[in-house]
């Protein structure tokens, strides 16, 4: 069973925080790598190609958990669940900012990781829906087969979630979508999480697609796109 769901790489340089998520990795049938260093992560992550990582900000040596994620995402779409000690905006921004899927503070409970990590395979593992090739609001362009947005015709670089969110309201043009709705179907229902990481996101495509993206904020529901 050890293998069944396929491989996991903690990266957590607390070995008891590491065992605990392990323990827990293992009753769902996955295959568990320890690592307690970024170097060791990267090491680990060409070596093993996971199905996830689960990646702590604060990691000792050269490489911080931020820019391990940066050299992941450079390198392939392996999921990342980022884990930090602090209830930082900023340290969630940035992690999401560098593609990371999702995040959890620190003191977490492990059965929640777990579920997360359950959210994040089922979502990525999943049969793709049946849906338009290509979406067209405005001069953006939305490539569902690519997984590709272009804007004018110019390719513009979109983290995982950032693409799904930015499909999602473009397949709900001219609605309203409050945040709620928009974490259940991007994120899935089962998520855990806070509703500020639409905003977060949101926030990341208006930087990213500028005037282009005509996204509304409806105060005190959620956005819609024009």
């Amino acid at each position: 069973m050890a293998s069944e769901s396929g491989t996991v790489i903690v990266v957590e340089d607390d070995p008891h925080i590491a065992d605990l998520i392990e323990l827990y990795l293992r009753r769902d049938g996955h295959r568990v790598i320890q690592a307690s260093s970024g170097e060791a992560a990267l090491e680990a992550a060409g070596r093993e190609r996971p199905r996830l990582v689960i990646l702590d900000i604060g990691l000792p040596g050269q490489l911080d958990g931020f820019e391990v994620c940066r050299r992941l995402r450079a390198a392939s779409d392996v999921p990342v669940l980022m884990v930090t000690a602090r209830d930082d905006e900023i340290d969630r921004v940035l992690g999401l900012e560098l593609g990371a899927d999702d995040y959890v503070t620190k003191p977490f409970s492990p059965r929640e990781l777990a579920a997360r990590v359950k959210a994040i395979l089922r979502r990525t593992d999943g049969p793709p829906p049946v849906r338009p090739t290509v979406l067209a609001v405005g001069t953006v362009e939305i490539d569902a087969g690519r997984r590709e947005v272009r804007v004018d015709g110019r390719a513009v670089s979109l983290a995982t979630r950032e693409f799904d969110l930015l499909q999602f309201l473009a397949e709900n043009v001219g609605l309203v979508l409050s945040r709620q709705q928009l974490l259940d179907g991007v994120w899935g229902p089962d998520w855990y999480g806070d509703e500020r990481t639409v905003d977060v996101h949101v926030r990341q495509l208006r930087k990213k697609l500028g005037e282009a993206l005509p996204l509304t904020t409806v105060w005190g529901v959620g956005y819609r796109l024009e």
